[in-house]
């Protein structure tokens, strides 16, 4: 009978090898300029968006991270996320909004986080363009599930300023 204990022991030795191999793993380092900048797709953003994907997963890996540059007015479509998704703005004027809510300014800095199947947008103000690097993971291969376009109405309000209350908003209604 000591064939269970020795099958146990054959997996935990080859469990803790490929965990020391992962240790193991060299560091992946892209270099400023080396990355390439595409244009955001028309079925997923209104006005000129560019993206740069900062990381790809690879393997059992599900976190992804691209740097998102929209030019004044653009903006993605309304949107969700199956694990959420962080915002951290690095330049310029954006806006943000959840479904049935405010219309959100955000600035060089902030940091947003929009959790899991959360209905949202967010672009770039009209007055400003705006740069963010957006992390989210995938389930099942995926990060996003697109939605239709925010309107003019939808996005025309003024939003509200960063360290205003919101009482005093009410979103548009379409």
């Amino acid at each position: 009978m000591m064939l269970k204990p020795l099958a146990a022991t054959l997996v935990a030795l080859t469990m803790m090898d490929a965990a020391v191999g992962a240790a193991d793993a060299p560091l992946q380092i892209t270099r400023a300029g080396s990355r390439a900048v595409n244009a955001g797709p028309a079925q997923w953003f209104t006005g000129e968006v560019k993206v740069e994907m900062l990381y790809t997963p690879s393997g059992a890996e599900r976190t992804s991270a691209g740097s998102v540059t929209f030019s004044p007015g653009a903006r993605t479509n309304w949107h969700s996320h199956p694990l959420g998704q962080t915002l951290i703005v690095t330049a310029g004027v954006g806006r943000v909004q959840q479904w049935g809510g405010a219309v959100q300014e955000i600035r060089a800095g902030d940091v947003v986080h929009i959790p899991p199947e959360v209905k949202h947008w967010h672009g770039a103000a009209p007055g400003s363009a705006m740069t963010h690097i957006a992390v989210q993971e995938a389930q099942d291969g995926k990060t996003a599930d697109w939605l239709e376009a925010v309107s003019e109405v939808q996005y025309g309000p003024a939003a509200v300023p960063v360290g205003a209350p919101f009482s005093a908003y009410t979103p548009p209604t379409d």
